[in-house]
């Protein structure tokens, strides 16, 4: 076959299959408007009821306060045990969200917040750099902060560092890596920098510890989104999913003519679904990721376990019930409906792209589904208003300019799902010290 005709039947090939993808998607493509603007969420505490319009980022049934899911025959009821004021169940591979509750709620996240941290600073240093600790990186810690028991004077490698983050939510920790990183002001402007490439638009950052501060906020479906994009950082996966490990301690110094010692101690996560406890017992398939309990914004947690070759993500924001460990019980009773009603509940929304995923989907040489690994089956588009405002347009071309906007929105989902396929951790290794 001549090159031309080659390419244009391959062409054709790629549309339609787009098209395809597209036609499985349309009922939760046309219900996801274009992102609204981030803005300055209020400096006051959330009311106790969610607001009746929020961001309707991967969806219009997001933005919808309340319970949001497609119950049928063959879905499980979900649990009615189930307090907390805003939650999401999403598949951490394809970013369907399968059933959610005021996803969008602009909540304090307490330690959750680490999460965004650790994904804007991670890639930064590497883990075998050292660092003197001084005084001034710990000055400004804030009372009655979670430590892991950083001391001055001591020197701890960049992986020390993002274990007591991960392992003991070490506000003195991520203070030291935002020192080292050029403050805390200026870790504070990347994190929302990079919540913005994340499209996590419901999320301020005021501290980047997740330590309670008038107008910090994000939500259950930002969390998610951003954890979903640390996981595919093999350090990400590494850190939130260890269970123990020996952390340095002081030095002592040694008596005549003997040399100083440095001691050290066990820490273990505070994850309770990894690490168990006395009355929740390990998740089956959990790998991380990140818990937080503040005053403000009562216990939070995010979670990503595998089952059966399915990976999901669940964030529970602060629950009712008061009850030692619920917000553990009740992101276990949500893993359980998720497993049991994935593949069989249409979702409700999708987990966005970051903006330069779909971005670079608009540019000359974009690979098709094919080609990028992906599966088409990404939902629908996260910022379809190239075809949205085509489509007004008069006559066949803006039918036609509006079908060309879908397809190339598609084809920058199915670029990104290249990066959706990360393994999980290999928890027997964590069980012991490292």
């Amino acid at each position: 076959m001549p090159a031309p005709k080659k390419t244009a039947r391959r062409a054709a090939l790629v549309t339609s299959a787009a098209l395809s993808s597209l036609a499985l998607t349309a009922p939760l493509a046309h219900a996801v408007p274009t992102p609204s603007p981030r803005t300055s969420p209020p400096r006051t505490s959330p009311s106790a009821t969610p607001p009746a319009n929020m961001s309707t980022v991967g969806g219009v049934r997001l933005g919808r306060p309340g319970t949001q899911v497609n119950l049928a025959s063959g879905v499980p009821v979900l649990p009615k045990d189930v307090t907390a004021r805003s939650w999401v169940v999403a598949d951490a591979e394809s970013g369907q969200v399968l059933a959610a509750r005021n996803a969008h709620w602009r909540l304090a996240p307490a330690s959750t917040l680490k999460m965004l941290f650790a994904d804007t600073v991670l890639p930064k240093f590497p883990r075998s750099l050292k660092h003197d600790v001084v005084p001034s990186d710990l000055a400004d810690v804030g009372p009655g902060s979670s430590l892991v028991g950083i001391k001055e004077g001591e020197t701890y490698t960049v992986r020390d560092l993002w274990l007591g983050v991960f392992l003991r939510s070490g506000n003195d920790a991520v203070h030291v890596l935002s020192k080292m990183n050029g403050g805390i002001a200026a870790t504070v402007r990347q994190m929302n920098e990079h919540a913005e490439e994340l499209q996590a638009l419901d999320t301020n950052v005021v501290s980047p510890d997740g330590y309670d501060a008038p107008g910090q906020v994000s939500s259950a479906y930002d969390l998610t989104l951003i954890a979903r994009s640390g996981l595919q950082k093999k350090d990400f996966r590494e850190y939130c999913s260890t269970v123990a490990a020996t952390f340095p301690g002081a030095t002592k110094k040694g008596g005549k003519g003997k040399k100083s010692v440095r001691g050290s101690f066990e820490i273990q996560n505070t994850n309770r679904l990894l690490a168990g406890d006395s009355d929740v017992p390990v998740y089956q398939g959990i790998a991380g990721v990140k818990n937080g309990n503040t005053t403000n914004a009562g216990a939070t947690f995010t979670g990503v376990a595998e089952r059966g070759g399915r990976v999901l993500l669940v964030t529970v924001m602060n629950p009712a019930k008061s009850e030692r460990n619920e917000v553990y019980k009740e992101t276990a009773r949500l893993f359980d409906w998720g497993f049991g009603a994935a593949g069989k509940v249409r979702p409700v929304g999708e987990l966005v792209p970051p903006r330069s995923a779909v971005q670079s989907s608009a540019q000359p040489g974009a690979n098709a589904p094919g080609e990028a690994g992906g599966t088409g089956d990404a939902g629908p588009s996260p910022t379809p208003a190239v075809g949205a405002s085509a489509a007004t347009a008069s006559g066949g071309m803006g039918i036609a300019l509006g079908v060309a906007g879908g397809v190339l929105v598609l084809l920058g989902a199915g670029a990104f799902l290249v990066n959706r396929r990360w393994p999980l951790p290999d928890l027997v290794r964590r069980r012991g010290r490292s």
